[in-house]
């Protein structure tokens, strides 16, 4: 029920993109203004040719086994440890009676979902990979342009090495490492806030369809339901996945999702909404107004209690 695992990865390897950088070290100009013979290219002194070495026959000696050891034993001659299983004493265990008789459990009636596929057919699902994937693609742009413009700072500084003082390269190296640092910072900050802004909407999601399972299989008559990926052979008349869907499109049409510049951490501090780390809470809240709502509106997303 992965749903943003692809986005996920996409979102770190941006930050790795831009955190690659690190490789560019700005010492490299050390060198350049130091001036001197560095980096002349000074050929070895030729050498006269070598001997070719004699060749040498090797002859392997065959090992000879040992006619009193019979092929037994191991590599350091001691005797085989003998296999058979040692004898132990068997306490006495007390009794257990008979336990009296009681009804049976009902027969089993099962049902099959595909959760990827509710996930594929969820518009709360497709809203929320829809925003916060251009919020991805923003903050992609954002590093590749800083990267550039690093990159390109360092470039003039390698430039100008010649003309600067060490002091001057000195502290043109401290700038550009203090930069990367900064932006380094930034961009982790900027793709934590929109990872936790997904888990924030997918959690809506997830909490939404365990009710809405329970209440399908409820309504069949269902007492087992199996995720059809792990079922070889099942009837079509078993498979609740659309109904399922349908019920999720109806009932949670769109989720909440934090807005660009809200840190979700410090959304959770405020006490607007319940939190991860009381979800008792959370099925106590009273449930949101119908879904009969404008989807272009933020505050019309929905949270509804999880029973």
């Amino acid at each position: 029920m992965s749903l943003f695992s692809g986005a996920r990865l996409k979102s770190g390897a941006l930050v790795l993109t831009f955190l690659s950088s690190a490789a560019f070290a700005a010492p490299v100009f050390a060198q350049s203004a130091s001036g001197g013979n560095g980096g002349w290219f000074v050929p070895k002194a030729a050498e006269p040719p070598k001997a070719a070495p004699a060749q040498r026959v090797v002859r392997r000696a065959v090992p000879v086994q040992d006619a009193d050891d019979g092929g037994q034993g191991d590599e350091g001659g001691q005797p085989q440890q003998s296999e058979t299983a040692p004898v132990l004493p068997l306490p006495p265990i007390p009794d257990s009676p008979d336990l009296p008789k009681e009804a049976p459990p009902p027969a089993s009636v099962i049902g099959v979902i595909s959760v990827p596929s509710v996930m594929r057919m969820s518009s709360a699902a497709d809203e929320a990979q829809h925003i916060l994937g251009g919020r991805r693609d923003t903050l992609a742009a954002a590093a590749q342009k800083e990267q550039s413009a690093w990159r390109a700072e360092q470039q003039k500084l390698q430039n100008d090495a010649r003309s600067l003082s060490s002091d001057q390269i000195q502290a043109r190296e401290r700038h550009l490492q203090e930069r990367r640092a900064k932006a380094q910072r930034d961009f982790a900050n900027r793709a934590r806030i929109i990872q936790e802004a997904a888990n924030v909407s997918l959690n809506q999601i997830e909490r939404e369809l365990v009710r809405i399972v329970r209440q399908v299989a409820q309504a069949h008559g269902m007492n087992i339901v199996m995720h059809s990926e792990q079922i070889a052979l099942h009837v079509p008349e078993q498979d609740i996945t659309q109904e399922v869907a349908n019920q999720l499109n109806k009932i949670l049409p769109h989720v909440f999702i934090p807005a660009e510049d809200v840190d979700p951490e410090v959304m959770a501090k405020s006490g607007k909404f319940p939190t991860t780390a009381d979800p008792a809470q959370a099925e106590d809240q009273a449930p949101a107004s119908a879904p009969a709502q404008s989807a272009s509106a933020p505050g019309d997303s929905v949270l509804r209690r999880h029973r």
